[in-house]
């Protein structure tokens, strides 16, 4: 998957299930920045965060990085 593609499903999963960045960035203990950079697809991270986004989000990893295909 292609960070920009991550970056969006983080972004859209955050924001549907109500999180502000700062918000979410506190329940993950990393800093806005970072959060902020995954968002633009500007960052790399680990599989392990990824995990950790996931489960905060009430969502699986597989839901998470998964390419919709049309």
């Amino acid at each position: 998957m292609e960070n920009n593609q991550l970056a969006q499903r983080v972004r859209a999963f955050r924001k549907l299930k109500g999180y502000t960045q700062q918000e979410l960035a506190k329940e993950l203990d990393v800093s806005v920045a970072v959060l902020g950079s995954l968002e633009r697809g500007t960052r790399k991270t680990d599989p392990k965060l990824l995990g950790h986004i996931a489960k905060t989000l009430g969502i699986s990893y597989e839901e998470l990085i998964s390419v919709d295909r049309e």
